[in-house]
């Protein structure tokens, strides 16, 4: 009995002591994942905050998370008590221990200010930035309704009201047009070095473009990649897009610059800002027809030329499903998405990412996570 009760208190002891060792690999494993996804969800409660606070004119604000530390605090302590017996007493072996576990973790937030803010949510887009996602399988016609406010001209739907404010029903005849190119894969886009293209060439590099970063280099499209003139809806297409572009026949690849060009071998585009595009978002917001008559807010913006649903449906009740894909509380009213709008999901991805761009600058760190392990 001696010998059997103190291999049962060397062995408590023991697991205590394995315990403690192993809670820096085990925390490893899951934290990773974890935070992870808290901050990607954490994101995307920010950015539909910013569209329902768009759609009542309140200014949003942007918190960048620069530093998790996530300290976990595990202490044992443990002992064996002998007692060899006299006389009448009897043998025995007893184990002490105790085992003690904290989390404390801690997070620092940096707002978004100044120049960093001006870059990433107040300047427009560069088509070198936006452009280039197409190429990486986003459908065009998405990004282009997102990003952009006109195209040679055509202009979508904006925030603004007036008479445009539904856009021009040739601005989504384009956009479905380059859609069915790019799944014919009729179209390609591709990011050059402008200075090789000049050889040979009488215009001159437009370096007049506004965008969230210094361009370097130029967006070009090309039109009828794969050379085929068989079929004729690739061909009515092509035609149809070189019609509403005012582009030459003659060519196939056209540079994409910021603004406004009479150049037939060019595509003018003027983009929008990351608060442009949460705006534009916010006003296709379905809010009730009270909030309306009270002023709180202007009327939903809808649209046109075969693209009336929004963009992005954003759901609005006085309670949210268990099962939303992302919800915020606005002024007693729960706006949300619902899991399974897959094409709002996918839209709000897309969103996201371009902050994601946009908010790349010099001066921006990723967020750093310490996972202090004892």
């Amino acid at each position: 009995m001696p010998r059997k009760a103190l291999s049962i208190a060397i062995l408590s002891v023991s697991i205590l002591a394995a315990g403690c060792a192993g809670i820096g690999p085990g925390r490893l494993k899951a934290d990773q994942v974890d935070y992870a996804r808290a901050l990607g969800d954490a994101k995307k409660r920010e950015i539909l905050a910013a569209i329902v606070g768009l759609r009542f004119a309140d200014a949003p604000s942007f918190l960048t998370v620069s530093s998790i530390i996530a300290a976990y605090t595990f202490d044992t302590t443990g002992g064996v008590v002998l007692n060899a017996g006299s006389g009448a007493q009897p043998n025995y072996a007893q184990a002490t221990g105790s085992v003690s576990y904290s989390n404390h973790p801690t997070f620092t937030f940096t707002p978004t200010t100044g120049d960093a803010y001006a870059s990433a949510y107040i300047r427009p887009l560069s088509p070198t930035l936006v452009m280039p996602l197409a190429e990486s399988g986003i459908p065009i016609d998405l990004l282009l309704r997102i990003t952009a406010q006109s195209i040679s001209g055509l202009q979508n739907g904006n925030a603004l009201g007036g008479p445009n404010a539904s856009g021009s029903p040739e601005f989504f005849l384009l956009l479905q047009a380059l859609r069915r190119l790019q799944l014919a894969g009729e179209l390609n886009i591709e990011t050059r070095n402008t200075d090789d293209d000049k050889a040979g060439k009488s215009g001159k590099t437009d370096k007049s473009a506004k965008g969230n970063s210094a361009d370097k280099g130029g967006v070009f499209i090309t039109l009828g990649a794969t050379r085929s003139g068989s079929n004729k809806e690739v061909v009515d297409d092509l035609t149809l897009v070189r019609r509403l572009l005012h582009l030459s026949p003659k060519m196939k690849t056209y540079e994409i610059i910021y603004g406004q060009s009479s150049d037939q071998n060019r595509i003018p585009m003027v983009t929008r800002s990351v608060l442009g595009i949460l705006t534009d978002l916010g006003a296709q917001i379905a809010v009730p027809d009270a909030q309306v008559d009270s002023g709180a807010t202007k009327p939903g913006i809808g649209l046109i030329g075969g693209e009336t649903r929004p963009t992005i449906v954003v759901k609005v009740g006085e309670k949210v499903p268990r099962d939303a894909y992302v919800s915020v509380l606005y002024d007693e009213s729960h706006y949300w998405i619902d899991r399974g709008d897959f094409d709002s999901k996918y839209a709000f991805t897309v969103v996201q990412n371009l902050m994601a761009l946009a908010e790349v600058t010099d001066t921006t760190k990723s967020p750093v996570v310490t996972i202090p392990a004892n």
